[in-house]
Formats: C-alpha cells, sequence, structure tokens
C-alpha cells in the first residue's frame, strides 16, 4: 500500500500552492527582496533557517494528517519520503549553486543586483519543476521501465559530473549564449536592477537580462537532473513536489549564504556526483532489491557529510608556526 499510495488530496494542493505564493510575495515586498542591496551572510543564514524550519515543520504537519487519514505507519513512511527527497534535492541545488556564482562572476554582477535575478531564477525553477514533475509523474504512472531510463540517465550523468569535477566551464564558447548577444539589442553597462530600457523609442535589453536567461536555462537542465533522482526515492507526485519546492525556496538564500565560501568545497561536486550515481543505480535495481528509505537518507547525508568535511579539512587554513 505504501507503494502506491498517492496522498495529494485538491485541498492539500491547493493550500501549498497558496502557502509558496504568500512566501514569495512576503520576500518579494516585505523584507526587502525588491530593494537592490547586497544580501549578508547574516541574513542569507536566517532565511536558510527560515526555510529549513518551515520544510520540517510541513513534514511535521504532514506526518500528523496522515497518522490521522491512513494510520502511523503510512504517516511515517510519507514522511521519510518527503525527509530523503528534500535532503536530496537540497544536496544537488549545491551544484546550482556553482554555476550560478560562474554565471554572475563572467557577467561581473554588482552583488546587490544579483538577488533581484535569483527571486525570477526561484519562481522560473518552480514553473518549470511543476512542469517536469508532472509529465514525470505521467509516464513513471504510464510505463514503470521508465524508471529504468531514469536510473541509467542519473548514473550516466553521475559518472560524467566525476570525470569533469576538475574541469572549468567556458561560458564565452556558449553557442546559446553567444546567439543572443547577437540577436539582442543590449547596452553596454548595467542600469540598475532594470532587465531593459527604452531608448529613442527602442526597447534595449541590460546585461542583467542576459544573466536572467542564463540562470533560467541552467534551472531547467537541473530539473532534468534532479528530478529523476527523487523519483528513486517516491513516485508520490505530492511528495516529490513539495519535497523539491522547500529546497528550491531555500536556494537563493543558500547561495548568498555559501557562495564567499564555494572555493572551501570544491570536493563536494564529487559526492554530488556519487549521490547521483547511488539513486541512479538505485533505481535501476528497484524490482530485484529495494534499498530502505531510511537507509537511502543514512547513504546520502553519510556521502554529503563525508565530502563536505573533507573539503573543510583540504582547504583549512594552516597553523601559524609557533
Amino acid at each position: 500500500m505504501e507503494a502506491t499510495l498517492h496522498i495529494g488530496e485538491p485541498w492539500m494542493w491547493g493550500a501549498f500552492i497558496v502557502f509558496v505564493l504568500v512566501m514569495l510575495a512576503i520576500d518579494l515586498f516585505l523584507v526587502g527582496g525588491n530593494k537592490a542591496h547586497k544580501v549578508s551572510f547574516k541574513e542569507a543564514a536566517t532565511w536558510s533557517f527560515v526555510w529549513f524550519g518551515l520544510a520540517m515543520l510541513f513534514n511535521l504537519g504532514l506526518w500528523w494528517h496522515l497518522k490521522g487519514a491512513y494510520g502511523a505507519e503510512i504517516a511515517d513512511v510519507k514522511a521519510m519520503e518527503f525527509l530523503t527527497g528534500y535532503l536530496i534535492e537540497k544536496s544537488l541545488a549545491v551544484d546550482n549553486i556553482f554555476v550560478f556564482l560562474m554565471i554572475f562572476s563572467f557577467f561581473a554582477v554588482p552583488a546587490e543586483y544579483q538577488r533581484r535575478v535569483l527571486i525570477y531564477g526561484v519562481i522560473g525553477a518552480i514553473v518549470m519543476r511543476a512542469v517536469v514533475i508532472g509529465a514525470g509523474a505521467w509516464l513513471v504512472q504510464e510505463f514503470h521501465w521508465i524508471l529504468y531510463l531514469f536510473g541509467a540517465f542519473l548514473v550516466i550523468t553521475g559518472i560524467k559530473m566525476l570525470m569533469a569535477a576538475e574541469a572549468e566551464p567556458d561560458m564565452s564558447k556558449n553557442p546559446l549564449l553567444n546567439w543572443f548577444k547577437r540577436h539582442l539589442p543590449l547596452t553596454p553597462d548595467y542600469r540598475g536592477e532594470k532587465f531593459w530600457v527604452i531608448e529613442n523609442g527602442v526597447r534595449v535589453f541590460t546585461p542583467l537580462f542576459l544573466v536572467l536567461i542564463m540562470i533560467e536555462l541552467s534551472d531547467l537542465i537541473f530539473a532534468v537532473d534532479s528530478i529523476p533522482a527523487i523519483f528513486a526515492i517516491t513516485t508520490d507526485p505530492f511528495i516529490v513536489f513539495t519535497s523539491n519546492i522547500f529546497a528550491i525556496l531555500g536556494l537563493r538564500a543558500m547561495y548568498f549564504m555559501l557562495a564567499g565560501m564555494a572555493e572551501r568545497f570544491h570536493l563536494l561536486k564529487y559526492g554530488l556526483a556519487l549521490v547521483l550515481v547511488f539513486v541512479g543505480t538505485k533505481m535501476l535495481i528497484v524490482d530485484f532489491y529495494k534499498i530502505p528509505i531510511g537507509l537511502s537518507l543514512g547513504i546520502v547525508g553519510l556521502i554529503i557529510a563525508t565530502f563536505m568535511f573533507a573539503s573543510l579539512w583540504v582547504t583549512r587554513k594552516p597553523s601559524a608556526p609557533r
């Protein structure tokens, strides 16, 4: 029953979507999201804690509701699925941060303008995740064998990440970016947080608009990578969607918290690649052996923690000679 039960009732979907819209509105209009300013580490850490706390409160509320509606066994399974999916998506989001940092550095985006770009990036990511999750859930329901394709895709992606972990992408050779540069009228410099301005009656785009396009494209690429990963944990669309969205909502705060320390976590790319290989393998063997959710959670947590502490150890400052 646990494997086939889909818990998302219409009122649950509606309530969650309203919650997301309210939180985005609060971020946009009530806490300075619409004002250009450099996000401090303290502000980013506070919002990271807020998003994590909200995700855990949501999971607790979900468990409480399901316990009354379906019993403790179902509630425990679904709560564990949410927690594991959230951890996987949160971990894979770290790779987004490295790409965001590369994009902002390439375009030399002033720190005070980055927040607005990421706000729209989050909104775009939510829409794209909803579409990809809907398509993925339908495919899994109609064609069970698609799980094998998802699994093979994740294993191959993980291996490619391992092989290219030390490679430095050259954005100047990105064909799509160069196409936009050739076909869009562009201002030579930034015009505050504006994506375009009107000059002599003509709409002219600013470099910030190109940054937004690259951020949205990276969101789409990571959606294609990360959505199959959570289907290795659960095929329940409501669990897949809510765990993904909570991870995305906290992405911007996590970026500003870790951006200044990205070099200290450079080994994490290897850990993320191993996570993809693990969840892909889990998907490939699902009909022969189903790895328990708790064990999956422990393995993913151990991989991420190991490479996080290894990164900090390798990049630690040498002690001063006495």
